[in-house]
C-alpha cells in the first residue's frame, strides 16, 4: 500500500476511531524505540509471520531519518540457510530485556509458548507492544495494543468499518514514520519514493520456508 493509497484511505476513514488509534499506537511505538536507539524486535504467532509490516516499517526508518523503527523480525521456524536478517529465532526473545520493545503481531491466538515467552521479555524490562485481533492474555501483557477485531461492520449498528489487520499495520507504519522530520535525501523527490512503493506492490512475496 503506496502513500497515496494510505490517503485515500484515511480521507475515508475521516470521523470513525481509526485514525486517531492507529496514529496514537504509532506514537507509542515511536515513544518507546526512539529514547533508547531502537532495538525494536518484531514477532508473530507460529501461524502468522509479520515479514510485510517488517518491509513497512524498515522503509518508514529510511524515509522519516528514524532507524530505530527498523525492526529484527524474530521467527517461529527458522531454514537452513536463512540470510542473516532471516535467521533471528525465537531465542533472540529470552535476551530481551530494558531498553528494548517488543511488537507482536498476531490476528489469531498467540499461542502459550509466545505468551510465556512475552511474558518473560517483560518481566526482564522490555516494552511489549501488541497488535492483534484482541487476545486478551496478550494484552494483558502489553504495555500498549491496538486490536483489529474480525467483526463485520454490518453486524453493529453505528461500528467503524472493520479494516483488517493488515490494513491497520499499514496505517500504523505510516503514522510512525510521518510523526517526525524527513531526514535530508538530497534530490530524491517524493515520486521517486511512490516509485519505489509500487515497485514493492508488484514484487513477489519472499518465499514461504
Amino acid at each position: 500500500m503506496d502513500a497515496v493509497r494510505v490517503a485515500l484511505l484515511r480521507e475515508v476513514l475521516a470521523g470513525t476511531e481509526w485514525i486517531q488509534e492507529t496514529r496514537r499506537f504509532a506514537g507509542a511505538l515511536r515513544g518507546a524505540v526512539v529514547p533508547h536507539g531502537g532495538g525494536l524486535l518484531l514477532v508473530g504467532s507460529a501461524a502468522y509471520e509479520p515479514w510485510h509490516l517488517a518491509a513497512h516499517l524498515d522503509d518508514e526508518a529510511a524515509w522519516s531519518g528514524l532507524p530505530e523503527l527498523s525492526p529484527t523480525l524474530v521467527r517461529h521456524r527458522v531454514p537452513g540457510g536463512a540470510p542473516a536478517h532471516l535467521a533471528v529465532g525465537l531465542g533472540r526473545l529470552a535476551a530481551a530485556g530494558r531498553g528494548e520493545t517488543l511488537l507482536v503481531v498476531a490476528p489469531g491466538q498467540p499461542g502459550a509458548g509466545l505468551l510465556e515467552r512475552v511474558h518473560d521479555a517483560r518481566r526482564n524490562g522490555a516494552t511489549v507492544l501488541a497488535l492483534d485481533g484482541g487476545d486478551r492474555d496478550l494484552h494483558a501483557l502489553a504495555h500498549d495494543a491496538l486490536a483489529a477485531p474480525p467483526t463485520p461492520p454490518d453486524e453493529v449498528a453505528g461500528a467503524a468499518p472493520d479494516l483488517g489487520l493488515d490494513t491497520v499495520q499499514h496505517l500504523v507504519s505510516a503514522a510512525a514514520g510521518e510523526n517526525s522530520l524527513p531526514a535530508p535525501r538530497g534530490r530524491r523527490r517524493f515520486r521517486d519514493r511512490l516509485a519505489r512503493l509500487a515497485d514493492g506492490l508488484t514484487a513477489p512475496p519472499p518465499p514461504r520456508w
